[in-house]
């Protein structure tokens, strides 16, 4: 045969696209136990960056990432709806963007802001301990910004208010301009401000241009540069999931009981 007949150039190229196929569909098989479990790491080590556990550029390995989280952090469920712990032994392994695309796991959202069509009925909770003591909690976050959806997680004081981190870990923002969620300047200005007042209504707001020190302005963080609608989109979804939509119901037994939530 000729190699540069047309006869040839269709069987070669058939070839290396089978042989090529074959290669991604087996490495695809081989590594998705590894996939999985680096995955998991990657949302271990957000939540406990939100959670003020480890720092933004701090070097720490897969294995320091899985015994820190086991150590310090307690994996629950919630019923967004009522706001009460749901037992459920395998709460750690719960996959709540799944169960949100599940219509029988889910529910349509209201109308709202962020963009969020559905809302799981058990919400993720991860409690937050030091020396056996409930000291924090986090939940997950998710929202329309102005390419896609941001995901990540907020990080709240025992109080209930008091914010203690965020961090994103998921979005399509524009580097420079919305893609600034992931600096963490910004995300340093988050940690002490106040998320929910006295009548459980959320208060945080990202403003257009600076906001002032946390004593003097608790509600408000600096808006990105350039990024209004990014900046609005995180404030649409802290009034999704920290309202009666949201977490607004775990939020508000937590702070009545202490995170003693039946």
């Amino acid at each position: 045969m000729q190699r540069n007949s047309v006869k040839f150039t269709l069987i070669f190229a058939t070839i290396v696209c089978v042989c090529c196929s074959v290669l991604v569909a087996t490495s695809a098989v081989v590594l998705a136990d590894r996939q999985e479990s680096n995955r998991k790491i990657y949302k271990q080590r957000n939540v406990l960056l939100a959670a003020g556990i480890i720092k933004d550029g701090q070097d720490v390995s897969n294995n320091e990432v899985s015994e820190l989280f086991t150590d310090a952090i307690e994996v629950r469920l919630v019923d967004l709806e009522t706001g009460d712990y749901v037992e459920d032994a395998n709460a750690a392994d719960y996959n709540q963007l799944a169960a949100r695309d599940d219509p029988a796991q889910s529910e349509v959202a209201p109308a709202n802001s962020s963009s969020i069509k559905r809302v799981p009925h058990k919400g993720m909770v991860f409690l937050v301990k030091q020396d056996g003591a409930l000291n924090a909690f986090v939940i997950p976050i998710e929202g329309y910004g102005l390419w896609g959806t941001l995901y990540g997680y907020l990080a709240l004081e025992k109080d209930g208010t008091t914010i203690r981190g965020i961090t994103y870990y998921e979005h399509k923002e524009t580097p420079g301009l919305g893609g600034e969620v992931d600096n963490p300047k910004w995300k340093a200005l988050w940690p002490g401000r106040t998320a929910i007042d006295d009548q459980g209504q959320p208060v945080i707001r990202v403003i257009k241009g600076p906001a002032g020190d946390v004593d003097e302005d608790p509600r408000h963080i600096d808006g990105l540069s350039g990024a209004t609608i990014t900046s609005n989109g995180i404030t649409y979804m802290m009034d999704f999931w920290l309202g009666e939509n949201g977490y607004g119901p775990f939020i508000q037994k937590f702070r009545e009981q202490g995170g003693a939530v039946s």
